[in-house]
């Protein structure tokens, strides 16, 4: 049988693609699997942070729509960037075992602590720019996107004196970097960080049966709960908040946190509760941070987008 895998081109998406590819042909090694690269609308902008253009779906947009229309059979995503919400048609059926779900402080400076002040931190993404603004309120934070190559490149040629990564996509590329890694207390991870989604059109049942052998029921309960947090809260780019579930003595536990930009205002929870009712928890989360003062957060986040 052959399959198409649709997948965006970065480094970082293939190698996450060719893993998929290998696993499968370990258990399936008959199975014949094409690659067909798709370049989303988040990979075409480059120069500007995901909060002012638009969000997550960028980078999954028109790979869905290739799945929809039949040119390929599955995607191979990274969660964190599928919005809370799939197409019509569509389902992300598998989630294999998760990768590391932390980020990690890259810099000469061998503590985020150690810097001098007003020191340049780079990201783009306002869940870490808040919780670093938390703990350091001195420093710069500046924009970076590109690849992790990219990143990586600018902070050895100077452009900053540190810069935050997720873990997961240094051990998926098999980067060799001195870094340290952000516990759960110092930064809450992004809704799904570490997990990939594969997803299928919901009728195929065939592909999915194929698919099946890779899926981890622990990784998929943890970030049911997870995005559940974030539908509840309909966050996207635009929104600094975060979730991560995790299992601790056959309990499902969920921290997570929304803050304003500034993080000044910053409602941070944990609950625990049963794995049979992932999404049940992650929307009480939700619901006790929206009552804490998320819920005025988001009214003045997104009444500034509109206007």
């Amino acid at each position: 049988m052959n399959l198409r895998v649709g997948t965006r081109g970065s480094k970082l998406a293939l190698a996450q693609t060719e893993w998929v590819i290998s696993k499968l042909k370990h258990y399936h090694p008959q199975l014949e699997i094409e690659k067909v690269i798709i370049k989303t609308t988040g990979d075409k902008i480059l120069d500007a942070p995901l909060s002012k253009i638009g969000g997550k779906g960028l980078f999954v947009k028109e790979i869905e729509e290739a799945l929809l229309s039949g040119d390929i059979d599955f995607a191979v995503h990274s969660m964190k960037d599928v919005p809370s919400e799939v197409p019509s048609g569509l389902e992300v059926s598998i989630v294999p075992e998760r990768e590391s779900p932390y980020d990690v402080w890259i810099s000469d400076f061998k503590s985020f602590h150690l810097l001098p002040a007003g020191g340049k931190v780079g990201t783009s993404s306002l869940r870490r720019m808040t919780q670093l603004k938390r703990i350091r309120p001195d420093l710069q934070i500046e924009p970076l996107r590109g690849n992790v190559d990219t990143r990586l490149r600018k902070l050895k040629e100077g452009l900053y004196d540190g810069i935050v990564l997720a873990e997961a996509g240094l051990k998926r590329l098999k980067i060799e970097v001195d870094y340290i890694s952000f516990s759960l207390n110092q930064m809450v991870p992004a809704v799904g960080q570490g997990a990939l989604g594969i997803e299928t059109r919901t009728k195929d049942s065939q592909t999915k049966a194929i698919l099946s052998v890779l899926h981890s029921e622990e990784t998929a309960i943890a970030v049911k709960a997870e995005r559940a947090f974030l539908r509840t809260l309909e966050g996207g780019c635009q929104v600094p908040l975060g979730a991560h579930a995790y299992f601790e003595n056959s309990k499902l536990i969920i921290t997570g946190f929304i803050a304003d930009l500034e993080g000044v205002r910053f409602y941070k929870e944990t609950l625990a509760g049963s794995p049979s009712e992932p999404e049940k928890l992650g929307e009480e989360l939700a619901r006790i941070l929206l009552t804490q003062g998320g819920e005025a957060i988001l009214k003045e986040l997104y009444q500034g987008i509109k206007g």
